[in-house]
């Protein structure tokens, strides 16, 4: 079943790379990656229904903080040091919510899952995007030679 997930994986990609818009992009990944969760973790119905709310209550959350972090800082070097210190509070407060954010995911995780399985997670995790890494310097790789 895993070699026929991958397959379908590798035959998918060729379609997320040319996507033209980006949330259409985001789509296509979204559901290869949850389908390779699934997989990967062999969810059952039950727990599939429990989990995937909590995960992507949890991932958007974090694509929240992502962007709150990496808003674009103009002049820096018309920066006062006062504004460069409000900032620097800002980045320090981001990752405190991001730290509580992750304690209260793996909190509700554990409500339906061992810590084995949690971390089984984090490691089906890391080889989608591993996979997704490889496939998309494969790609460049590829039109870097044409």
């Amino acid at each position: 079943m895993k070699k026929i997930l991958l397959f379908s994986f590798l035959m998918c990609f060729p379609l997320i790379m040319t996507a033209q818009e980006n949330d259409e992009h985001r789509e296509r990944i979204r559901a290869l990656k949850t389908a390779y969760i699934t997989e990967g973790l062999n969810l059952t119905p039950r727990e599939a229904q429990q989990f995937w709310p909590i995960y992507n209550d949890f991932t958007e959350k974090r694509r929240e903080l992502y962007k709150r972090e990496r808003k674009e800082i103009k002049d820096l070097e018309c920066m006062t040091e006062e504004a460069a210190n409000s900032k620097l509070n800002e980045y320090v407060e981001i990752e405190r919510e991001d730290f509580l954010l992750k304690k209260q995911y793996f909190n509700d995780l554990r409500k339906i899952f061992s810590a084995k399985k949690i971390m089984q997670l984090k490691k089906v995790e890391d080889e989608f995007n591993e996979k997704m890494m490889r496939e998309y310097r494969a790609r460049r790789a590829a039109e870097n030679n044409k």
